[in-house]
């Protein structure tokens, strides 16, 4: 019965021992070599796996970096100062990134966006725009304010403030997360330091519009003639400015009738 008991043990020893060799000479054998840049480059990263930079997480942008696939700037939340740090481990030059922050727009507030119906579904916005007209409001480009936004958004940048979602651009990392669930298409990444906006998204006719909307841009163009720089065009009965262009005058702002271009983005 000992005996039995002793091969056993050897046969299982044994085989262990042989598993255990095999598997290390394996792992020497097939192991993948990885750039150490690579763990350097993860190790700057924000960590926040957020994907605005369009990989699965820091640890897919790492890799891309290293491999020539993604710029040195490829973060998004981390910006120049992670830039900087990457591009020095890679022995390259970064040039100046420009800071960037989401915007909404829309200003179609409870008391200036007309209601057409009362929705009592699922408080998602992709859900409601799958209803009549778009959505409950008079019209189908404003904001459904049901926050499907503000669950995207990783940093709390974002909340819905009497029925409009409002971006806090202190806290907004320009990750991309709320710009692209929005079913109206109303986000958008725009320089940190732009000072004028067009907050409204309406191509509706201008009678159409203010039938529906105390605010909504109705293309009369009078901010594109006295933009001295030539920074905003009206197309579609929409007002856009060229961020590259405007000089932060604010002209564009005092002659809007509708005072739909706002002088800067309102904090949360």
């Amino acid at each position: 019965m000992l005996t039995g008991i002793l091969i056993a043990a050897a046969i299982v020893g044994g085989t262990g021992l042989f598993i255990g060799i095999f598997l290390g000479i394996s792992g020497k054998k097939l192991a993948v070599e990885v750039d150490e840049r690579e763990e350097a480059v993860l190790n700057e990263l924000p960590g926040n796996n957020c994907g605005g930079c369009g990989y699965a997480g820091c640890s897919g942008l790492a890799a891309a970096i290293v491999k020539g696939e993604a710029p040195a700037g490829g973060c998004p939340v981390g910006g120049t100062p992670v830039a900087e740090k990457i591009a020095e481990i890679m022995g390259q030059s970064v040039e100046g990134q420009i800071h960037m922050t989401a915007f909404v727009k829309c200003a179609g507030t409870c008391e200036k966006a007309q209601q057409q119906y009362e929705y009592t579904g699922i408080q998602d916005c992709t859900m409601a725009n799958m209803m009549q007209d778009n959505g409950p409001k008079g019209w189908s480009y404003g904001c459904l304010g049901y926050g499907t936004c503000v669950e995207a958004c990783p940093f709390d940048a974002i909340h819905i403030i009497d029925d409009v979602a409002v971006v806090d651009k202190e806290k907004c990392k320009a990750c991309g997360k709320c710009v692209a669930v929005c079913p109206k298409h109303l986000i958008e990444l725009i320089p940190y330091e732009q000072q004028t906006f067009v907050q409204c998204n309406s191509n509706d006719k201008g009678k159409a519009l203010m039938d529906v909307c105390l605010v909504g841009c109705i293309g009369c163009k009078l901010c594109e003639r006295n933009c001295e720089a030539g920074a905003i065009t009206v197309t579609n009965f929409l007002a856009h400015i060229d961020a590259s262009k405007c000089t932060n005058c604010g002209v564009c702002a005092e002659k809007c009738p509708r005072k739909i271009i706002i002088p800067r983005q309102i904090p949360v």
